[in-house]
């Protein structure tokens, strides 16, 4: 069977023990949180404070909850260190904090209520960070916008989340027409941050998060979470991959994703400097790198891509010895990419497989990629990770299944109503993989995805893995199209290095390497692949080829 927590790390009580007592799992629970809580010490995040100090954090998490607390404990731990760089401006702690009163202030004067949404539209800057704490100290529901969102996306997502107000950079607000929201919007250019700085009035709730599926395959949901009642997830992280406090972070992940997100959070509460852009660029990123020199890049994989993929003279005598840690999620890594990353960067990627609804599942570290660079890692402790069938039937150990979850850190569910299915109170993941000998985690594809062509199952990833790694290709992805022969035919779009490249070539190259009915009939090829901000491709859009 594939592996347990038992069978990675500890046993935990995540999933019910229906024959333990309330004792037993009472004195587990607390022996878990012990162990997370010294593996979170090590990593400088619960550094000494004075008396002083500490009685202000608390009084503050009080007032605010855990998110709105963030900047006021920066502020109170860091003061004037540095908290965010963007193209214009560096912010320190203190400032992140009083700009965040000032705003809160403003907005429950136009009679914003806790528990009302603030939906935020904004790329990477200061003023979303502005607008996050804010809204949090104001007890918000805080709804993060996909930055790629079109008029009509907009109006219906911040419809159908309830916002009562929109914060969004001036670049959208051509597209705001027909959005009529209560308190109406803002522009993150225009935030009154130098109003009244002192403590923003008590919130009485704390706030909580929706962020947005991908909606590669539809419109986009909103997933709601609440604040993490356990420090297994922090625990956790840090037990596998070595963040420290007091560095400098590169956030090229978007914030509103929750990679970006997540990381932006953990930057800060550890006292590390976030380096951010409105618009990622390869090059800026590589020279930043090279002058803020940070010992961590967050990114998503096909960022990662075009950072590797800049020629010689761009590279040049970059000096990019600081960085230790390049974490990545949000998309398929693949072997191919994590190989030619570790020859330019060296043994430093860390490589994260979750979604937005299970949260986090696995990590690979350095070595778990040198061993096998196409997985996605062991579970985190305190993960259960369980194979099942389409009949709800456990996979015996080495078979491919479809992955369930269970942690403490997922969602509470979809904001239309609704969530993942769930088997022995585990949640689906929505992806199909198996396990090797040594628990190592392979994605084998989304469970939805599977492409039945001449009675064959055949799941896409394998062969993209395949046609990616060939010389003359920078990327490429498959997908099932109908076919009145076969039922379904495989057909790939690729992105080629080479012009001279041709549809026979690569079909001959699947064929040498896989069976016969993986071998794509039909081979495209496009510029670039249709992504979305967090690096997924976007399948219907390729569907839409085919059927346009």
């Amino acid at each position: 069977m594939g592996p347990t927590v038992a069978d990675t790390s500890v046993t935990v009580n995540l999933v019910a023990h229906p024959h333990a007592g309330r004792a037993t799992n009472l004195l587990r629970r607390a022996a878990e949180e012990t162990l997370h809580l010294s593996i979170v010490a090590r990593s400088g995040l619960l550094a000494p404070a004075w008396p002083h100090q500490l009685a202000q954090m608390g009084e503050a998490v009080a007032r605010y909850g855990g998110l709105g607390a963030l900047a006021r404990i920066g502020a109170i731990r860091y003061g004037d260190r540095a908290a965010v760089i963007d193209e214009t401006v560096s912010l320190s702690f203190r400032d992140l904090d009083l700009r965040s009163n000032s705003i809160a202030h403003a907005w429950r004067s136009a009679g914003l209520q806790p528990g009302d949404g603030v939906a935020i539209l904004a790329r990477n800057h200061r003023g979303f960070l502005g607008a996050v704490f804010a809204a949090a100290k104001c007890g918000a529901r805080i709804v993060l916008l996909n930055t790629d969102f079109a008029g009509p996306q907009i109006r219906e997502v911040a419809a159908r989340e309830g916002a009562a107000l929109l914060v969004c950079d001036e670049e959208y607000a051509a597209l705001l027409d027909g959005v009529d929201l209560p308190l109406g919007h803002v522009l993150t250019e225009t935030l009154p941050v130098d109003g009244d700085t002192s403590l923003a009035p008590r919130a009485g709730t704390a706030a909580s998060i929706v962020l947005l599926t991908s909606g590669t395959t539809g419109t986009p949901k909103g997933a709601t979470r609440s604040e993490p009642r356990s420090l297994q997830p922090l625990g956790g992280l840090l037990e596998r991959v070595p963040f420290r406090t007091r560095e400098v972070v590169e956030c090229a992940a978007p914030m509103f994703h929750a990679l970006g997100f997540a990381t932006a959070l953990l930057a800060l509460a550890m006292g590390n400097t976030l380096v951010v852009r409105r618009r990622f660029d390869a090059a800026a990123v590589l020279e930043s790198l090279h002058t803020h020199r940070p010992t961590v890049l967050v990114a998503v994989p096909v960022m990662l891509q075009r950072i590797v993929d800049l020629p010689p003279t761009a590279w040049g005598d970059k000096d990019l010895s600081a960085l230790r840690i390049v974490f990545l999620s949000g998309s398929q890594l693949g072997a191919d990419l994590c190989r030619r990353a570790t020859d330019r960067l060296g043994p430093v990627l860390y490589n994260l497989y979750g979604s937005t609804e299970v949260a986090y599942v696995s990590l690979a570290t350095p070595a778990d990629l040198a061993a096998e660079p196409g997985c996605v890692g062991r579970p985190l402790r305190g993960t259960v990770v369980r194979l099942y069938d389409d009949d709800g039937t456990r996979v015996p150990r080495g078979g491919t299944g479809r992955i369930f979850v269970g942690n403490p850190a997922q969602f509470d569910g979809y904001t239309g109503g609704g969530g993942k299915q769930m088997i022995d109170g585990l949640m689906s993941s929505g992806d199909v993989g198996h396990f090797d000998a040594d628990g190592r985690l392979f994605v084998d594809g989304r469970d939805d995805d599977m492409i039945v062509s001449g009675g064959e199952n055949v799941f896409p990833r394998e062969v993209e893995e395949l046609l990616g790694g060939h010389p003359d290709v920078v990327e490429a992805a498959v997908i099932g199209a109908p076919d009145e022969k076969y039922g379904e035919r495989l057909v790939a779009f690729v992105v080629a290095r080479d012009p001279e490249l041709s549809a026979d070539d690569l079909k001959q190259h699947v064929a040498a390497h896989l069976a016969r009915f993986k071998t794509p009939r039909d081979v495209h090829f496009l510029d670039v692949l249709p992504r979305n901000p967090s690096g997924k491709i976007l399948k219907r859009e390729l569907r839409e080829r085919l059927s346009g």
